[in-house]
């Protein structure tokens, strides 16, 4: 914890990682359950776009609403709802379906994801809380199709469906499994591909799967390797980039910045250093020209 946190002792931060599982699997019963059996996109793609927008818009109301019971004195920065400030020093951030397209598409791995950061330096300037300044104190990413739930606590370590994760020794690049994502903007996709196509022989396989939060989780629960990323938001890799770190893992951007939208390398410490070096070298940080 910073010296200026509002939470101090582990029974603090404990609290924090219970509400934010209980709160996560409330939104998480809401989105499985409220996801009609009959969404399809062909042909009525817009219809099936507003009722995902909808969803969206639900469990980030229901999340709002159930923190405002359990802490009406902290923060909340959501994707949807953008940021409103609180008096405890605290400020939630939540993803209410990280993994939207998966979610339209009926594909299981989307996930709700929550965080309680605190940035002093932020609240001093008024505004909302930055990843390259704040402090992340608890966690949960939970994936209600797959019954996965992931929950992390700063100095407490980061555990699926209550079985505590530990990173294993690492292996070497050539035989890591290496998740990902892409853009939507057609000069970062070109320049994510050309990205892809250099990295892809120099390790093991590359997966993508559409959710980063469970992305970074897979990570700390060793279903991948590394992941690597550009483009994620706030609430993309709050909780998950935690659930990594407490596992003993590390996530880091490029050229010694913090993981951000620009990169965020997630892994064991030696070969994320290894996979940096890497996409420095292949300027994966950068578009290609439109």
């Amino acid at each position: 914890m910073t010296a200026t946190s509002p939470v101090s002792t582990p029974e603090q931060v404990d609290a924090l990682v219970a509400v934010a599982a209980d709160v996560a699997r409330r939104a998480g019963a809401l989105v499985h359950g409220g996801r009609p059996a009959d969404l399809r996109v062909a042909a009525t793609k817009s219809s099936a776009v507003d009722v995902v927008t909808a969803m969206d818009l639900a469990s980030e109301e229901l999340v709002r609403a159930a923190l405002a019971e359990l802490r009406p004195d902290d923060g909340v920065l959501g994707e949807e709802g953008g940021y409103r400030a609180g008096g405890s020093g605290v400020t939630w951030v939540v993803d209410p379906i990280d993994g939207t397209v998966n979610y339209l598409y009926g594909i299981p791995a989307y996930a709700v994801s929550l965080a309680a950061v605190v940035d002093p330096q932020a609240a001093a300037a008024g505004t909302a809380p930055d990843p390259a300044t704040w402090t992340v104190l608890a966690g949960c990413v939970h994936a209600p199709a797959e019954a996965r739930t992931y929950t992390a606590g700063r100095g407490r370590g980061a555990r699926a469906n209550g079985r505590p994760l530990r990173l294993g020794p690492p292996a070497p690049l050539a035989e890591c499994l290496v998740g990902t994502g892409f853009g939507y903007v057609a000069a970062r996709r070109r320049a994510q591909a050309r990205v892809l196509v250099e990295l892809l022989p120099r390790v093991r396989d590359i997966r993508r799967a559409g959710s980063a939060a469970l992305d970074l989780c897979a990570v700390a629960d060793g279903r991948l390797d590394l992941h690597y990323e550009r483009g994620l938001q706030p609430w993309d890799m709050a909780a998950a980039a935690l659930v990594v770190l407490e596992a003993g893992g590390e996530v880091r951007g490029l050229r010694g910045r913090p993981a951000g939208s620009a990169m965020a390398v997630a892994g064991p410490a030696e070969r994320v250093a290894d996979l940096v070096a890497l996409l420095e070298e292949l300027g994966a940080d950068r578009d290609d020209d439109a």
